[in-house]
């Protein structure tokens, strides 16, 4: 059975909104971090913003996750998305949550959601996520899509938690089932 992992950088305030701010914090340290996520994931699960942004980014990268971005089989939630026509994309408009639980008993790697916090939270909600893996940044930007809105309820346990040299702070938390 693959694990659904979450992903996300997140400011001390917890905002995850256009994370162009975490760019003077990347260190090799990080990318490891970011290495060893993708190297564990044979998948990615998004939602229509962040695919869209991905989309238009990651093809003209050269930055060195640009093959695997590139290359990796994309799943996409959206109903009002006509077609997903990135690389080896793969759209989901209806039944999303049964379509996600049966991608989740198929064999591979880790599915992985960056970004995407509507899709994300929704699966958190339903209990569909496996790994949360936050980088927190020493950041208060003030203002900015946060991760969680006001009122939503969910209990996680502490897996790992990794501080690198830049002040960024690994944390993994697992649902407390």
């Amino acid at each position: 059975m693959r694990k659904l992992v979450v992903t996300e950088f997140m400011s001390l305030d917890g905002v995850i909104e256009a994370p162009m701010w975490t760019f003077k914090y990347w260190n090799d340290e990080i990318a490891n971090f970011k290495g060893e996520e993708t190297s564990n994931s044979d998948a990615m699960l998004l939602g229509r913003v962040t695919y869209e942004g991905f989309a238009a980014a990651w093809p003209k990268s050269t930055d060195q996750g640009a093959p695997y971005f590139n290359n990796v089989r994309k799943y996409v939630v959206s109903k009002t998305l006509e077609k997903a026509e990135w690389n080896n994309s793969v759209l989901i408009k209806d039944n999303f949550l049964d379509e996600i639980a049966k991608l989740k008993q198929q064999e591979g790697t880790n599915i992985t959601v960056h970004g995407s916090t509507m899709l994300a939270q929704t699966l958190i909600q339903n209990g569909l996520v496996d790994s949360l893996r936050l980088l927190v940044y020493p950041v208060v930007l003030g203002e900015g899509k946060r991760f969680f809105d006001d009122g939503m309820k969910a209990t996680f346990n502490l897996a790992k938690a990794q501080a690198f040299s830049s002040g960024v702070v690994a944390l993994i938390y697992e649902p407390a089932r």
